[in-house]
């Protein structure tokens, strides 16, 4: 994907079960920049976004929306989330970029989403932070971190 294209989610490469595909970070800040109505939902925890750090879109003229997947510190599935993402994201056909710390999350939320009738869903794979490295760090091979792109620490 280049900076003028939107993910297809026709394409029988991106097409997953149950929302409209997977992408990487790389496209993920193409498709970010050159879709005005885009937008990133990071559905990390609070203690994630203050401690570990968020996406910074000012860039791009755009801001994440933070709207937890699963609440702190229980872990239970937020009862609003699928509401609170609707009062922020009115159109349900524009893209919408789900990510979490590895993409197990933003997946299950695309999911949800997709089911509440978002058209254009999609998990961001390596998500804020990828898998572990040989060392049990994460942040160093591979998401939004690892590829440099920009972020901020509360």
């Amino acid at each position: 994907m280049n900076a003028t294209s939107q993910p297809n989610p026709t394409s029988p490469a991106n097409r997953t079960a149950g929302y409209a595909g997977e992408i990487g970070v790389g496209e993920l800040w193409d498709a970010l920049g050159s879709a005005p109505d885009a937008t990133l939902v990071d559905v990390r925890t609070r203690a994630e976004w203050n401690f570990v750090g968020v996406p910074e879109l000012s860039e791009l003229d755009k801001a994440p929306v933070f709207v937890e997947w699963q609440t702190y510190p229980t872990m239970d599935i937020n009862p609003a989330f699928v509401e609170t993402v609707e009062a922020a994201v009115t159109d349900r056909d524009a893209p919408v970029f789900l990510l979490c710390r590895s993409g197990a999350r933003s997946r299950a939320a695309a999911i949800a989403l997709t089911e509440a009738g978002y058209s254009n869903c999609y998990n961001v794979t390596e998500g804020f932070e990828g898998p572990p490295d040989a060392e049990r760090h994460r942040g160093r091979t591979a998401g939004w971190k690892a590829q440099g792109l920009p972020w901020v620490q509360a």
